[in-house]
């Protein structure tokens, strides 16, 4: 069963999504996919530059597409962007062929990791930490709505995180 399935991960910014689903793919022998670098690489822009220039819709558009067209493949490792669940209907073609995993941490952890990064938009303000604060709460419900299960990556080395949720996915396929 589990042949046939996808494994995405969801989670907010920092919680090492892409990091951890490169590992994740070796070790399945799946492909990864990163919804992010496929729409930097079919748009020919960052992220930041079309959030910029064209706005969040135009960019979550764009993601849905994505998301729709990777939906339809089989053993992938599919890390979404940290809003990427926010519409419905990806998460409801997700699901169809993908088992949804919330990689969780707390706050300061996933703000200590994203602080000094200069490529998220969303974190452009004027109080950026404030605002990753609230987006976070914004977005945690949804997360783990949607989620099949969850994995704390706080503190933690990426095999023993890797490891947990290859046992987890196993043990519910």
């Amino acid at each position: 069963m589990l042949e046939r399935k996808n494994i995405v991960l969801i989670g907010f910014m920092g919680s090492g999504k892409t990091v951890v689903g490169r590992e994740l793919a070796k070790i399945l022998s799946y492909e990864l996919k990163d919804t992010d670098s496929i729409i930097e690489e079919r748009t020919k822009k960052k992220i930041e530059d079309i959030f910029l220039q064209e706005g969040e819709d135009h960019f979550r558009n764009i993601e849905a597409q994505v998301i729709d067209e990777l939906s339809s493949l089989r053993k992938k490792v599919i890390s979404c962007g940290g809003g990427a669940i926010l519409r419905k209907e990806n998460v409801l073609v997700l699901k169809e062929t993908g088992v949804l995993i919330y990689l969780k941490a707390p706050f300061e952890v996933l703000y200590d990791r994203i602080k000094m990064s200069t490529n998220r938009p969303l974190l452009k303000v004027k109080e950026p930490e404030q605002a990753a604060k609230k987006l976070l709460e914004a977005r945690q419900h949804a997360y783990e709505q949607v989620a099949d299960f969850s994995v704390d990556v706080s503190d933690r080395p990426i095999s023993e995180i890797v490891s947990e949720i290859e046992k987890r996915v196993r043990e519910n396929s």
